[in-house]
């Protein structure tokens, strides 16, 4: 079931962020991402707590990615990793690239 959650949520056209409101780092996550020339449409925060299978799905996120904690950042079917992944990206100019080869910037 976390599975298949999981994979529904990830689009080769789309940001996904995999996200715990009480983490500090997905709130930094989802304010760098406000700032960003996003098609909203195109961006989804999806609350892993919101869920009753919440463990299941860091679990399988760890199998797919390497890494359960949150927040997880696909652009496109790509996990890019965690916040600190998602902040060296834009520091070094390729997050605008990444997201411009999706197709989901304004």
């Amino acid at each position: 079931m976390a599975q298949q959650f999981v994979n529904s949520k990830i689009k080769a056209d789309r940001v996904v962020v995999f996200i715990k409101p009480s983490c500090p780092y997905c709130r930094r996550t989802i304010e760098l991402f406000k700032q960003l020339p996003i098609k909203q449409e195109f961006l989804e925060f999806v609350d892993i707590t919101a869920r009753s299978d919440t463990n299941e799905i860091q679990d399988y996120l760890l199998q797919l990615t390497g890494a359960k904690t949150v927040p997880r950042v696909f652009i496109g079917k790509d996990c890019i990793g965690g916040h600190s992944d998602l902040v060296a990206l834009q520091r070094n100019g390729q997050l605008l690239q990444k997201l411009q080869q999706i197709g989901v910037l304004q």
